[in-house]
């Protein structure tokens, strides 16, 4: 069992990767700039935060945790203050406080800069992305995972995965988010960068595999 904060938790993949790590026997703080809007569970307990506040503040809400997930994002709305900066703060406030355990929720492509032309509308997003992800990598010692999935929708779960990704593809979220509680579980997930859409392997199987 893990003590577990969540950047972003009112979001749509937060919702139900809270369900997923409650269910595993987690406690949670899930934090949002609205926490009226996260799901009321047992176990969960809803904050306040704002992206904008300074490292230091950040720091003291996410000190004693053992494990952070970053779900949040502006849906273009702020992309450099919250899907960028936003990003980076957390990671420095985590090292600030002593947690190691980083799980980054990305996109697709983030990284791969020449695949970007392939879907424009998305090519502000997947900067913000692109400068929050290399900063995990490059300049924190942070026991990061990167998730990378396609497109997200709000068709049911499968529960089964593939460990690769193309512009055109697709994942449920609840898939996603059971993805992401997964990773908590395998330590041979610390330090990958993890591309996933739609497949026939289970969630388990594939992350074992890494």
């Amino acid at each position: 069992m893990a003590k577990i904060f969540i950047f972003g938790g009112s979001g749509r993949v937060a919702t139900d990767l809270i369900k997923d790590l409650v269910a595993d026997g987690n406690t949670i703080t899930a934090a949002a700039r609205h926490p009226e809007n996260i799901i009321q569970l047992d176990g969960v307990t809803a904050e306040k935060l704002d992206l904008h506040a300074d490292v230091d503040n950040i720091a003291k809400q996410v000190k004693g945790f053992d494990a952070i997930y970053f779900t949040a994002g502006s849906r273009g709305k702020d992309l450099i203050q919250t899907d960028a900066m936003g990003a980076i703060k957390t990671m420095m406030a985590a090292e600030k406080a002593g947690v190691k355990r980083y799980i980054m929720l990305s996109s697709m492509l983030s990284l791969d800069i020449n695949s970007w032309k392939k879907i424009p509308s998305l090519e502000d997003y997947l900067a913000a992305k692109f400068f929050a992800d290399t900063y995990l990598m490059d300049s924190t010692d942070l026991e990061y995972t990167i998730l990378q999935p396609g497109s997200l929708t709000e068709a049911a779960g499968t529960g089964k995965i593939q460990l690769d990704v193309k512009a055109t593809d697709s994942n449920p979220i609840p898939d996603v988010a059971e993805t992401l509680a997964a990773i908590l579980k395998y330590p041979n997930t610390i330090g990958k960068i993890i591309p996933m859409s739609s497949g026939k392997t289970s969630i388990d199987d594939a992350l074992k595999e890494i």
